[in-house]
């Protein structure tokens, strides 16, 4: 069957089996190998995508489900070279070990904030309550959430000719603020 969909901001059409999972049709068909694959069972929340600004485990969800919906996958997250401020919180609070569980964790951090720029500790606590990270325990995650959440709206992040994290500078708006 055809799916036809929207992925970070482009529109994706290919053919896929019925019984195909989001995940697969992601990693497999358009080669966005970012969004892992886990459990396959909906325990471990590596698979998280957004569908519509929502998380999304994509090992649940049929790739035919998606028709006409729009996914961002971690690939989507950062904007012309610049990181999301989500994805700079890791960097900057060591949020990651391993990274296998980090995409997920980024996506369902960005939903989180999306809805609520400033969540508190324990907001962030239940927002990743359907993630599993084996590697870190949650004290670097919930410090990178919580980074990102006191820089997202008022910082950007500069990068290099290469796309490297250089600093982070207040802009303009944020001065006074």
């Amino acid at each position: 069957m055809q799916i036809n969909l929207t992925v970070n901001g482009e529109t994706a059409a290919a053919e896929a089996e019925p019984r195909t999972l989001l995940v697969h049709f992601l990693r497999d068909t358009l080669r966005l190998t970012g969004t892992h694959w886990g459990c396959d069972t909906s325990n471990c929340g590596a698979c998280v995508v957004l569908v519509d600004g929502e998380p999304v485990k994509s090992c649940t969800m049929l790739a035919a489900m998606a028709d006409g919906h729009e996914v961002r996958t971690v690939e989507g997250m950062e904007r012309d070279g610049t990181l999301d401020p989500v994805q700079q919180g890791f960097i900057e609070e060591h949020g990651l070990q391993c990274g296998f569980c980090t995409p997920g964790m980024m996506l369902t951090a960005r939903a989180l904030l999306d809805a609520n720029p400033t969540p508190t500790d324990d907001e962030i606590r239940v927002a990743i309550s359907g993630q599993i990270c084996r590697c870190t325990g949650y004290k670097n995650i919930i410090a990178a959430i919580r980074w990102a959440a006191e820089h997202g709206e008022e910082d950007e992040v500069l990068t290099s000719p290469r796309g490297e994290a250089n600093d982070v500078v207040t802009s303009p708006q944020g001065e006074g603020a």
